[in-house]
């Protein structure tokens, strides 16, 4: 698609998804978890039956199964499915609210009820942009383990000489921290646990020439799940009851980023964040622990 050419969004067909649901089962098994603990770098034993998941590694269950010819260019499933057809070409996710209520365990039979709750659109300095919201459940045997409401932007490719959105420097009183590089084989290596084919991720030529960014995209979900094990590092004993995060501004593998946090006067709560190599703010994530 040339960048010159905008593309022009029907708010009211998109919003005939409000309300679609979805329901899918997965069983919590312990590869997916060891695998994941590799790939953060933590040395640890393949989990026991029963023992919890961690927070946000629900992600690598109710992976996306769409078959192959019914990919898209972008990697992703086709969209007019459960999520609504947005014609937009970049799709990222923007954000997200947890709220744990039970622990999930290894070894357990689990549901995902999944709703669409909110579709907007509005016109920004780079273009049109959509803005979708899915409200998650997931259940054990023993009721609702977790609900989750997740942000989904898509928007059009910038036009030629538009001015990049104004960065927000990154807070600069942390109490703990920790340095990461994105190279690639980490981001694959996230892509092939969450069964994740969007091509912005692993694919250089496509993300560079096609939706011009300068490098391989970190994910927002991988972002977002390091800033919780950046916590869990820290605060070993503590039990997350609720976690919300933002995206601020992509990160790339061409530079190192830093994992942030800092306990604010209530020790039950914690500030959370993404600092990139220039020092801006690239996510940013609040806490609360039990």
């Amino acid at each position: 698609m040339n960048p010159s050419e905008r593309t022009s969004v029907d708010i009211g067909l998109l919003r005939q998804w409000l309300g679609r649901t979805e329901r899918r089962s997965d069983s919590v098994h312990a590869a997916p978890l060891a695998a994941l603990a590799a790939t953060l770098d933590r040395d640890e034993a393949l989990p026991a039956p029963g023992a919890d998941v961690p927070p946000l590694w629900h992600w690598l269950f109710f992976t996306p199964l769409a078959r192959q010819s019914q990919i898209g260019a972008d990697g992703h499933a086709k969209r007019g499915d459960f999520l609504p057809p947005v014609p937009l070409p970049r799709r990222m996710w923007a954000g997200g609210r947890l709220e744990f209520l039970q622990p999930l365990r290894v070894g357990e039979e689990v549901t995902r009820d999944s709703r669409i709750v909110k579709v907007d659109a509005k016109s920004g300095r780079s273009g049109e942009l959509v803005f979708v919201t899915v409200r998650h459940e997931v259940s054990n045997a023993r009721g609702i383990a977790l609900t989750e409401e997740h942000d989904i932007v898509y928007r059009d490719l910038p036009a030629p000489g538009a001015p990049p959105p104004t960065p927000q420097p990154a807070p600069s009183d942390a109490t703990f921290s920790l340095e990461i590089v994105p190279d690639p084989v980490l981001l694959f290596r996230y892509s092939a646990l969450t069964f994740n084919g969007h091509r912005i991720h692993y694919d250089r030529p496509y993300v560079t020439q096609v939706e011009g960014y300068p490098g391989l995209v970190v994910h927002g979900p991988l972002i977002a799940t390091l800033l919780a094990d950046l916590l869990r590092r820290e605060q070993p004993q503590a039990r997350m009851r609720r976690f919300a995060f933002t995206a601020m501004r992509p990160l790339f593998d061409t530079h190192a980023f830093t994992l942030c946090g800092r306990v604010d006067a209530d020790p039950h709560h914690v500030a959370l964040w993404a600092r990139d190599h220039e020092g801006l703010l690239a996510m940013q994530a609040q806490a609360e622990t039990a």
